[in-house]
């Protein structure tokens, strides 16, 4: 009878050494733990980044782009350096001067052109309508310049005070030698686009050669 619990006591203990290699096992479950170093490796072979190397190439199409425009603004540059206005010779007499002045006035307003577009320029006699708005003053008179909504005409001795608009029409209708001399230079610095000038073709060829 003792003999019998004496042998369960064996098959424990042969149970207890398997268990501990069992444990055993385990224990080398750890070692993956350094698996995760080999991913440390891939960020110094992140050249991933380089990969945005791609935009380089967008921003050399955009340099590609900014000549484009470059040649477009060059082509500009020219057109607008010819902004010297074009000059219309109207012989004339200097009584017929005026009547030139006003003719051209009719035709450009006729084309198209706005009122305010135009300045009229006299050497001699002044235009009617200056004479009469001067009447009720020269704030009255140079009020009516600065809005700009008509026709505006100026004695060749006051026309450095008014500004410039797209065409200027000057009557060389007498008054001193000097006062041609003195308005189609300064009829030419005021028109944007267009000259008019009414009046003896050798006394004007004679000062835009010189003065314009």
């Amino acid at each position: 009878m003792p003999l019998i619990p004496e042998e369960p006591q064996i098959h424990e203990s042969a149970q207890g050494p398997r268990a501990t290699p069992a444990s055993g096992r385990t224990a080398p479950t750890p070692r993956p733990v350094p698996g995760p170093r080999p991913a440390a490796p891939p960020r110094p072979g992140r050249p991933g980044p380089l990969r945005p190397t791609p935009p380089v190439q967008r921003t050399s199409r955009d340099v590609a782009a900014k000549p484009g425009p470059s040649g477009p603004v060059a082509a500009a540059a020219p057109v607008a350096a010819p902004a010297t206005p074009q000059i219309q010779l109207i012989p004339a007499s200097l009584e017929g001067a005026l009547d030139a002045a006003e003719e051209a006035v009719d035709l450009l307003l006729d084309s198209g052109r706005a009122p305010g577009d135009v300045l009229v320029i006299t050497t001699g006699e002044q235009h009617p309508w200056a004479a009469h708005e001067l009447s009720f003053g020269e704030a009255s008179y140079w009020a009516q310049h600065d809005v700009g909504d008509d026709v505006f005409y100026a004695d060749a001795a006051v026309a450095s005070r008014a500004g410039s608009r797209p065409v200027v029409v000057v009557a060389v209708n007498g008054g001193p030698d000097t006062a041609a001399a003195t308005a189609l230079p300064l009829a030419h610095a005021r028109a944007g686009a267009l000259l008019i000038v009414c009046g003896d073709p050798q006394q004007i060829n004679s000062v835009l050669g010189a003065g314009v």
